[in-house]
């Protein structure tokens, strides 16, 4: 079995703070076996983290959260940048195609752009898999909601950081039956369903630093664009 973080952000995110290698050295002083830096419609540093990863003792996988025009959603085991603001139908092929996995993070939380805002239910189930903990929600009804709709319709469960600091790595994992230590067995075992899921809840005093964090850097971004 493998400890796998699948939803983690650099400091390629609009709202993250650290390079890849501190993220790197936090996934394996916290023993995972892999690390999928997913960032905000980005994939270089993704790339960059997946490369390193070995020197770390960990797989890489590299990965993506989209701004598809539903909602986010998580590419994982993608090489090229899938483009932001497509259907929730289109993002989930041009993923597929890459033969990447497609992994919805968050689906019923509405202020973080949950798809469950804008598709119905039998549309979210054309996911490859559902992210059933997410230890950003300041509740678990958003959890408890995600898991119960997998289970009912049989879908592969994961869980996810969704780290924006890289002390934050880690602190939810899915636990991967993988046929072999490598990013294509770990994605082959998550379209099977041979995943668990465990964790726990960020801190809230962390939660609001990271948004804090992520806000003060957007203002910096969009300043730096106007001038």
């Amino acid at each position: 079995m493998l400890s796998v973080e699948l939803h983690a952000h650099s400091s390629l995110s609009y709202d993250g703070r650290d390079p890849v290698d501190l993220m790197l050295e936090q996934a394996a002083a916290v023993g995972l076996d892999a690390l999928a830096v997913t960032d905000h419609d980005e994939l270089s540093a993704s790339l960059e983290a997946a490369e390193k990863a070995e020197e770390y003792g960990l797989v890489g996988i590299p990965g993506m959260e989209i701004s598809s025009a539903a909602g986010h959603v998580l590419a994982l085991g993608v090489s090229e940048r899938v483009p932001a603001g497509l259907s929730f139908a289109e993002t989930l092929d041009r993923i597929r195609e890459q033969g990447g996995v497609a992994v919805v993070p968050h689906p019923f939380q509405k202020s973080r752009s949950g798809v469950m805002a804008n598709i119905g239910k039998s549309e979210l189930a054309e996911a490859d898999a559902i992210e059933v903990y997410n230890s950003r929600l300041l509740t678990g009804r958003g959890n408890r909601k995600a898991r119960r709709f997998a289970e009912r319709r049989g879908l592969p469960q994961t869980a996810g950081s969704d780290a924006h600091i890289s002390e934050m790595v880690g602190q939810a994992v899915t636990r991967i039956d993988a046929d072999e230590r490598s990013a294509a067995g770990i994605l082959d075992a998550i379209r099977d369903g041979r995943t668990t899921v465990e964790g726990k809840r960020t801190p809230w005093h962390v939660s609001f630093r990271q948004a804090a964090g992520g806000a003060k850097r957007r203002v910096k971004n969009r300043l730096g664009e106007l001038l």
